[in-house]
């Protein structure tokens, strides 16, 4: 009844106002006005509009985002300055740009956006989330509505009396409207604040966007059941409405839902995502529920939100749904509906003070109505004080919907202009206070967080971990096997890489298999008498096969603890936006689970491997990913953390990093990220920031393994070898990597060459004191200078190499446990060492030198040991292996002068040189940027536990 209302008067409007016909062959050059209104061709206008409005709506949303504020507060702002408040007092611009016989055809795409957003809306809907949380988000989402709406009621009295028409306007529909109006919770924007204060992976993000979804959905009813009561003549009709409309959802929440999962099921969109036939039964479901709820009197739009119910939440499918038209939604069609609300507004009718009183008590109810019904809920759950405030804060939360309503009621005739312009007013208020009262009532260092430690308790359990971890220490000084391993999946491609380094985990089997004569037990037990017919015999001809059973060997001991089980958690990092889809696969983390195409590829390659992987998910802001591995690597008591950096060799370039790329070394400009790694593609300055803030952020023992070729289109030789090379240098870094290098040379196809190198006694303790006194009297190069003030500059994890160790007796401690660690693994016979470690010493190849030089002496050694693998015409090999320690906290031995000389000397970006510096140490930066076969090699760089 309301369609058919608005279509008359829409037509008579059309029929009053002078409209012009415009010829084919008119243009700009004959003279012709693009700002005039032609209804056969109205697209000129149209996309007049369409610049203005996405241009300005967008530019204030980039605006609003510094001050942590949703994009729709950009929105509503954009419209109400585009329409008569502000923009509409330049003489002709509405005129000219917004005419009125244009409004209509604006309001036709508006309303078909509208109708898509709130499908969107219904598909955000997931009953599982309420049911996780149970009756807590129950509770706060009814003490959320009951609470508002009474208090709305309430102060619609004197609003009622003061400022609508009493003679056109029912009490009983505006007590309803206004009650709806605060009640209501802006579910899309509550979604879209949880994500920009990272509050999604809280208690607080959970339980609040559960009782969001409860909200929701009541709201929503009790808004249907306002509109059919004023769209209807007599409470006879009313009830006929409300009937058929229920009618209509039940049709399509039981048949229509089920035809629609098994059409889903058959077409395989669950697996793959929805085919084009899909989707083009989920527009013509969308459209026709809309075209019915429309007929029935109620409004087009509650039938995008009942369509989007009826889509099935498994597989993510409705995560793929949402991701197909969500940009469209929110880009195109929303900020022109905005604008028809601004231009709907004029903030110059509120020119009292008794009107911005009513304004001002208005907020106050909206705000207390909500903030005291969903907190006080949360405190009679026994949620602690801040966190139900936090509760409270976010509940109130307005915005998109709240002018959804808004314009759904001035439509229907139930407010005017003014008290529109009002309650606009009020959801902007509203809407603006909650992210700075919600990042103030329960900031970050206050939050309990679903993984990771609570903020109370993190330094303490911290500490904790290390302690536990200090007393895991064999023979070697140290923990001699590594068993709880983390994997960071963030690529498709990194799989490859970690599949490679994960089988050279694989430790040797202590079952030996022997041959089990079947036969004679069956001789045996036919002695028994257990087969009397004489149907089998025992001759050669006939004497069953062998079949294969294990037997422990004697020389082992399997209760060994070098022999447990591998633990291995792979987790992969999702970039959470402000997308629709992006928060649903937040709420939905355990669908993506099953069918994240990379987590379930390595998990099937640890069943087939006899390895033990269980996936996780982490959707968090990009800026966050340091501290979600933290936090993981802490929830699950990892051991060592496995970064994956692929970076194939591509084109002609042998280089990781390209030597062509220097600096103006006269004028000494230094560039941070300028030419990083040379090929474009190869790295990223983002992704190495990430490593080093995992590397300074996470607690656990890291490795980094920058892929040059295991995860590329190489191929190899079935059964090839793996050959380990180890530059030794001392710390705990490097004692680490010897740890490590050890209990990879198990696996029976790896071998190693580890290489001591020291200093001379009379430098290796006063490094640090001749490159301050060179320093100072200006014995280095200018280039030489430039490097090292490239190094100092943004400084992200440590500022010193050496600043583990400030004193000589904590150096000497470091030199004790190096020689320790170096004995236990290169003397002959320890009978304190396992067989395991005895039989993975035979494949290592150690040599202890002294070296003024220990870079280019490393360098040397590495490429020999390629040379030496690459030149076997015996056997096949892999390409090599580089384990290095990081070497930025604790070195027992100061790079910095020599580096710095190599990267001089080969003219490198000053630049470049830094940022590998700091994110792979001076060691493994030394091999790659020396050429040759070791810069082409992958590299595992290894950075010890902060402890």
């Amino acid at each position: 009844m309301l369609g058919t209302i608005f279509n008359s008067t829409l037509v008579a409007e059309l029929t009053k106002l002078p409209l012009q016909t415009r010829s084919i062959s008119d243009s700009v050059l004959t003279g012709m006005d693009p700002t005039e209104v032609d209804t056969s061709n109205p697209v000129i206008l149209f996309i007049i509009q369409l610049f203005i409005i996405i241009g300005f709506t967008q530019g204030l949303g980039w605006a609003f985002q510094f001050i942590n504020q949703p994009r729709v507060i950009a929105e509503v702002v954009g419209g109400i300055i585009l329409g008569p408040t502000v923009m509409g007092r330049i003489p002709h611009f509405t005129d000219h740009i917004f005419p009125k016989a244009s409004v209509p055809f604006l309001n036709l795409v508006a309303n078909v956006g509208l109708i898509l957003f709130l499908f969107v809306i219904g598909v955000e809907v997931d009953i599982n989330v309420m049911k996780k949380n149970g009756f807590a988000c129950a509770a706060i989402s009814v003490a959320g509505m009951v609470v508002p709406f009474g208090l709305g009621a309430a102060v619609a009295v004197p609003v009622y009396h003061t400022y609508v028409d009493t003679d056109n306007v029912s009490f009983g529909h505006f007590m309803l409207f206004i009650g709806v109006a605060m009640a209501i919770t802006a579910f899309p924007v509550l979604c879209r604040i949880l994500t920009s204060t990272k509050l999604l992976d809280t208690k607080v993000g959970v339980i609040v966007l559960a009782a969001g979804v409860g909200n929701d959905v009541v709201g929503w009813v009790l808004l249907a059941l306002t509109l059919a009561l004023v769209g209807s003549g007599t409470g006879a009709t009313a009830v006929y409405v409300l009937l058929c409309a229920i009618a209509w959802a039940l049709v399509l929440l039981i048949p229509v839902k089920r035809a629609f999962l098994w059409l889903v099921k058959r077409s395989g969109s669950l697996e793959h995502g929805p085919t084009p036939g899909i989707m083009t039964l989920t527009l013509l479901i969308i459209f026709t529920s809309a075209f019915m709820t429309g007929i029935i009197g109620v409004h087009p739009i509650f039938g995008g939100f009942l369509a989007g119910l009826i889509i099935p939440h498994h597989g993510g499918f409705a995560i793929a749904i949402v991701e197909k038209i969500d940009d469209l939604v929110s880009l195109l069609f929303l900020p022109i509906y905005f604008v028809l609300s601004g231009l709907s507004t004029n903030l110059g009718l509120l020119d009292t003070g008794k009107i911005w009183g009513y304004i001002i008590l208005i907020c106050v109810i909206g705000f207390l109505g909500k903030f005291i019904g969903c907190a006080g809920a949360a405190l009679a759950m026994k949620y602690p004080l801040r966190e139900s405030a936090a509760i409270g804060m976010l509940m109130s939360c307005k915005g998109l919907v709240e002018l959804i309503v808004l314009n759904v009621g001035l439509s229907a005739g139930i407010i005017d202009a003014r008290v529109f312009s009002m309650l606009v007013i009020v959801a902007i208020v509203l809407t603006f206070v909650t992210t700075p009262c919600t990042l103030w009532i329960y900031p970050e260092h206050k939050r309990e967080r679903l993984h990771g430690p609570s903020a109370a308790n993190k330094e303490k359990d911290s500490e904790s971990v290390i302690e536990g971890n200090s007393g895991l220490g064999g023979g070697s000084g140290g923990r001699e096997q590594t068993s709880r391993f983390l994997v960071i999946l963030q690529k498709l491609e990194h799989l490859s890489a970690i599949m490679f380094l994960t089988q050279l985990l694989e430790a040797p089997s202590t079952v030996s298999r022997k041959p089990f004569n079947a036969a004679g037990v069956i001789d045996h037990d036919l002695k028994k008498g257990e087969f009397t017919d004489g149907s089998t015999s025992s001759t050669p001809e006939n004497v069953l096969a062998r079949l294969p059973t294990s037997e422990t060997d004697g020389d082992h001991d399997i209760s060994s603890p070098h022999t447990s089980t591998l633990s291995i958690d792979a987790l992969k990092l999702i970039e959470l936006t402000g997308r629709t889809h992006s928060v649903m696969q937040s709420a939905e983390k355990d669908q993506l689970l099953v069918t994240d195409d990379a987590l379930q590829l390595f998990k099937q390659f640890g069943r087939l491997r006899g390895l033990e992987v269980t996936p996780h998910i982490s959707i968090v802001e990009q800026d966050s990913y340091p501290q979600a591995v933290a936090d993981y690597a802490f929830d699950l008591e990892t051991e060592l953390v496995i970064l994956p950096w692929t970076v194939p060799i591509q084109g002609t370039s042998s280089e990781l990093i390209d030597p062509s790329a220097t600096t103006n070394t006269s004028t000494g400009l230094v560039s941070q990220f300028d030419t990083i790694f040379g090929i474009e593609s190869s790295g990223s300055p983002i992704y190495t920031h990430f490593v080093r803030r995992v590397f300074s952020e996470c607690n656990s023992d890291i490795a980094l393994f920058v892929d040059r070729g295991f995860g590329s289109s190489t191929s190899f030789t079935p059964g090839s070898g793996q050959h380990i090379f180890l530059p030794f240098f001392g710390g705990p870094d490097d004692r680490l990597a010897l740890r490590f290098v050890i209990q990879l040379c198990r696996h029976m196809n790896v071998t190693a060459t580890i290489v001591r190198v020291e200093k001379p006694d009379q430098d290796g303790l006063e490094e640090d004191d001749s490159v301050q006194d060179e320093s100072t009297n200006g014995g280095k190069s200018e280039s030489v200078q430039i490097h090292q003030a490239a190094l100092a500059s943004n400084q992200l994890t440590v500022g010193h190499a050496n600043s583990a160790y400030p004193e000589t007796q904590a150096r000497l401690a470091s030199d004790t446990a190096d020689n320790i660690a170096w004995t236990y693994y290169n003397t002959t016979s320890i009978p304190s060492r396992s067989k395991s470690i005895d039989d993975a010493l035979t494949r290592i190849s150690f040599y202890s030198t002294k070296s003024s030089t220990p870079l280019s002496y490393s360098f040397t050694c590495a490429s020999s040991a390629i040379q030496s693998t690459t030149s076997s015409s015996t056997s096949s090999w892999r390409p090599m292996l580089i384990v290095t320690g990081r070497g930025r906290r604790g070195a027992a031995i100061n790079h910095s002068q020599e580096l710095n000389k190599l990267l001089a000397d080969k003219g490198l970006n000053p630049s470049i040189g830094a940022e590998l510096r700091k994110t792979v140490g001076d060691p493994a930066t030394a091999l790659i940027l020396g050429g040759g076969a070791p810069g082409t090699a992958s590299f595992l760089v290894m950075e010890a536990s902060k402890k």
